[in-house]
Order: structure tokens, then sequence, then C-alpha cells
């Protein structure tokens, strides 16, 4: 079995877990009990969905797509760093 059969069998096994893990954190934005559980949620989102990106760019030979993987990794990053610093000067009163 070569590279090729192995990661199309891993993309196989692995698409219905990245489908029921974003189902669940659909649910947790929606129905977080606060904006830091929301945030957590859409982070691991974004990761998950660079994660699938990256199996993706191996199947498909295609190193542009590592590119843009590394961007949405940066651009999740950011709002990250974004939103961890308006709920820190919101919690002190500044």
């Amino acid at each position: 079995m070569g590279i090729e059969e192995q990661v199309m069998l891993f993309i196989t096994t692995i698409v219905p877990i990245f489908i029921v893990s974003i189902i669940l954190y659909l649910i947790r934005i929606l129905k977080g009990p606060t904006v830091p559980d929301m945030v957590i949620a859409i982070d691991a989102i974004s990761y998950d969905i660079a994660v699938f990106l990256a199996v993706l760019a191996i199947y498909f030979k295609s190193p542009i797509l590592i590119s843009c993987v590394i961007v949405f990794v940066l651009w999740a990053y950011a709002l990250d760093v974004y939103v961890a610093k308006y709920l820190e000067s919101k919690e002190i009163g500044e």
C-alpha cells in the first residue's frame, strides 16, 4: 500500500470525526455559557480546519495549501490574542 492509499484511508477515517467535532463546537458556540467558552470553540474549529487542510495538501500534493494553512492559523492566533486582550481589559475595568 502506497502513501496515497494510506492518506486516502486516513482521510476517509478522519472526516466523520471532524464533522462530529465541528458540530459539537458549533453547539458550544450557540449555547456557550460564557464568551471565553465561545472563543475556545471558534479557536478549536479553526485549528481543526487547518489540520484538515494540511492533510488535503499532502493528498493533493499542493504546496500552496500549506501556505494557506499557515496564514489561517496565524489569523486564528491573532483573533485569540485580540479577544484575550479585550476580555482582560474588560475585567480590570480600564
